[in-house]
């Protein structure tokens, strides 16, 4: 799955201030992450505040992205949650087109043992139309879904092809990179150690700060990918504070600030989440203009 190898991004949903989603600031984020060069972009995951859409509001921002890429780029779904049948059944009643793989997430909330989280993902595996992402990210979920699992499902569900890791552990991330099968592809959660995952044989990474700056952080993957180390650092250290920043009050509180300094969108998030305070406001929209 050599277009899932390099950046990703997790689109944000961007609204106007009613808290309607804004179509025409999404089509401008679609179109910016493009001409800044990232490799795929995932739509409706976490970062795109998925937890707060209505039906109509996700197949509306499915609808606008998918016009707006164009045929461009692969396109990644997030579709999972806690409860499994649920996430079956709309696996098996959903319409997939144009879509190249789903990106779906350990259950949260209720913290299974690995046996739950296996038999969870072995049930949407043998339901799932498209290639699976599985995604481990124990700082929203509770449970972190260890390397034996992935291995686990990975070696016997072929459709099962990637991990999207946040779980922050470099060694967690390195026992998998080392045990996986061949084509199966460790994917860096987590912005701050992507690089390092990617030279320690990592795919590339499903970023939040890359979509805020496609041009550096996937210029940075893909250095990272030619073992060409300093230039690739050189690039992660001058992202380093924004990748804090981004995170520092919740996601993506932080990175809608950066788009508002782009231009590009409004900085409105749905509660129960809200907009960063004015000092790192501030400090984003000065990162933002001084970076080129």
């Amino acid at each position: 799955m050599q277009m899932f190898v390099g950046t990703g991004v997790a689109l944000v949903t961007p609204f106007k201030k009613d808290f309607s989603v804004d179509t025409e600031a999404l089509t401008r984020i679609v179109n910016f992450n493009i001409d800044g060069g990232v490799e795929y972009l995932v739509v409706l995951g976490t970062t795109a505040e998925s937890a707060t859409l209505s039906k109509a509001d996700k197949e509306l921002v499915i609808k606008t992205i998918k016009e707006a890429n164009a045929g461009r780029l692969p396109l990644v779904l997030g579709v999972g949650g806690n409860n499994t049948m649920e996430v079956v059944e709309e696996l098996q009643t959903k319409d997939f087109t144009g879509f190249s793989a789903i990106l779906s997430v350990s259950p949260y909330y209720n913290k299974p043992t690995q046996e739950g989280i296996y038999q969870h993902f072995k049930k949407i595996a043998e339901a799932s139309p498209l290639p699976i992402i599985l995604y481990n990210v124990p700082g929203r979920t509770a449970s972190n879904m260890l390397p034996a699992t992935v291995l686990r499902l990975a070696k016997e569900f072929k459709n099962v092809i990637a991990i999207k890791e946040a779980a922050g552990d470099i060694v967690q991330a390195m026992k998998l990179i080392q045990h996986k099968p061949k084509d199966f592809l460790v994917i860096s959660g987590d912005d701050m150690v992507t690089l390092p995952m990617v030279l320690a044989g990592g795919a590339g990474v499903i970023s939040v700060i890359g979509e805020g700056f496609p041009k550096e952080f996937s210029e940075m993957v893909r250095l990272g990918l030619q073992r060409k180390v300093n230039e690739a650092y050189e690039l992660h250290y001058k992202l380093a504070d924004a990748i804090d920043m981004i995170f520092e009050q919740g996601n993506p509180a932080g990175i809608k600030e950066v788009f508002k300094a782009r231009g590009l969108s409004e900085n409105t998030v749905r509660l129960p989440l809200v907009n960063v305070d004015a000092n790192l406001s501030k400090r984003l929209d000065d990162f933002t203009k001084n970076i080129s």
